[in-house]
């Protein structure tokens, strides 16, 4: 009985592994550059950046104050020229 279960989530692993994996991770990748975007301009003038007004900053502070510092550091990292986004070989 036991072998069946993991055989089952053997066979479930490998079709989420075929079909599902790309696109969870595609999805985490969207919602990590909405998220930079949305902080980008809510909170720019934390980079430099000012884009909107510090009283709507200020109002969102409070539900955003957990992800400012990672976002700061990614945002101020130092990068090459396309190394932001994985390339990918679509319909080879």
């Amino acid at each position: 009985m036991e072998r069946r279960g993991d055989w089952a989530r053997a066979v479930r692993e490998f079709l989420y592994g075929m079909f599902g994996y790309e696109t969870a991770m595609e999805a985490l990748e969207l919602r990590a550059s909405m998220e930079t975007l949305f902080m980008l301009m809510t909170y720019g003038d934390m980079i430099g950046l000012p884009i909107m007004p510090p009283y709507y900053g200020l109002r969102l502070l409070p539900h955003v104050v957990g992800v400012v510092h990672n976002w700061k550091r990614r945002v101020l990292r130092e990068r090459e020229l396309g190394t932001d986004h994985e390339h990918h070989l679509h319909g080879v």
